[in-house]
């Protein structure tokens, strides 16, 4: 079976955000991690089925939604949940507000590794309580590639623990700079939570999205470290190109853990809808040959990238591999501009600030390469002719 990635459906004057940051500016948006791919097209049709029942009140998951949820887990990851564990969100920064209320009283602290996806840092303010950021760190891996390894610093982090601190938010694997941690790593952190007695939020989204072959996802559950509190957050927005339909999962073992969290999203969470039922379903279930055409698609755009780069743009770099994911953490600190968002935006191309990630001012944007071959190719054109243009 073949799938198109090739040609782009068209998103302007349409209800994508992405698109409308630059209504009416000739700016290709790079920027939020939404593709620019129709949906697998098993998603689409169970969609049309739902559509064609024509009511749409309050939904629940049916059997065979959750049965796709299990088989996925077991199956990819060999990961056997029981369907008790599971509570059904509107999305996975809702998630993290959640946590951040259910687990932490106003004015205690939560870690995260940065940089790190902005709502890492914003959900413990959003509920009153204190984020606490613990840089990762750059590991020259090879000099003349320019290439690091990004690697967590457990000093830092035993120093940053304090009586206040209750929780650990962990991007698995890491957005935005694109990393797959190893079981040794997540076991380390494992111990390190059970040690400290902080409850471990490990956000999985982009787990179904991993480039290189010779890694695999591990979720933080299988890791076997005694005591360790956890709950794990899943979705299939990322992957199967969904984000709008408000679909994700925390998969939750501890009954007692998880009876906080439900009483946390109480009056206040929204429910999932009809629709995204449908959508998470299908995804799960039947498109796996999507994904696995996706992949090698993913892959080579990264590595056009990365090619383009070395040869026409060698002032900037990415600084470690892009293991997972279809985001690109460029370091631009050589072009020496106070504002490269601006500087590529005014040459039609729009990216992520690496500021919102924790990255300090001018050092870092981000590139979202979800999106057909001719417009990252246009947008590295574009992107060269700014850097000329300094």
């Amino acid at each position: 079976m073949s799938f198109d990635f090739d040609t782009p459906p068209d998103r302007r004057a349409t209800d994508s955000q992405k698109w409308q940051k630059y209504a009416g500016r000739d700016i290709l948006p790079m920027w939020v991690a939404d593709m620019d791919f129709r949906s697998p097209p098993a998603i689409l049709e169970a969609l049309h089925r739902r559509v064609e029942h024509g009511v749409f009140g309050y939904a629940r998951p049916v059997k065979s939604t959750i049965d796709a949820v299990l088989s996925l887990c077991e199956s990819r990851y060999s990961w056997r949940i029981d369907p008790s564990w599971i509570v059904w969100l509107p999305g996975l920064v809702c998630g993290l507000n959640v946590t951040a209320n259910a687990f932490a009283d106003p004015g205690d602290e939560i870690l995260c590794l940065t940089p790190v996806y902005p709502p890492f840092m914003t959900a413990p303010r959003n509920q009153g309580r204190v984020s606490v950021p613990v840089p990762l760190v750059a590991e020259r891996a090879s000099v003349s590639h320019h290439t690091s390894r990004w690697t967590i610093d457990f000093a830092a982090l035993a120093r940053a623990v304090t009586p206040r601190t209750k929780l650990l938010y962990l991007c698995h694997p890491h957005n935005p700079i694109s990393r797959v941690w190893t079981r040794d790593e997540l076991t380390s952190l494992s111990e390190f939570c059970a040690r400290h007695n902080l409850i471990l939020c490990s956000d999985d989204i982009h787990c179904d999205l991993i480039l290189d072959p010779s890694h695999r996802h591990t979720p933080v559950a299988l890791c076997g470290v005694d005591k360790l509190r956890y709950l794990t957050l899943i979705a299939p927005s990322k992957t199967y190109n969904v984000p709008g339909l408000g679909t994700s999962i925390a998969i939750i073992p501890d009954p007692a853990l998880r009876a906080r969290f439900e009483r946390a999203t109480r009056g206040i969470v929204a429910e999932v809808n009809a629709l995204g039922y449908a959508a998470c379903e299908a995804a799960y279930r039947d498109s796996e040959p999507w994904r696995l055409a996706l992949l090698p698609y993913l892959r080579q755009n990264r590595d056009i990238l990365l090619d383009f780069l070395a040869r026409e743009l060698p002032g900037i770099r990415v600084e470690a591999p892009i293991e997972a994911t279809y985001l690109a953490w460029l370091n631009v600190e050589s072009l020496r501009h106070t504002d490269p968002t601006a500087l590529f935006e005014a040459h039609g191309v729009g990216l992520s600030d690496g500021a919102q990630f924790g990255s300090p001012a001018g050092r870092h944007v981000r590139l979202n390469f979800g999106c057909p071959r001719s417009t990252l190719l246009e947008a590295l054109r574009r992107m060269k002719s700014a850097v000329a243009a300094t």
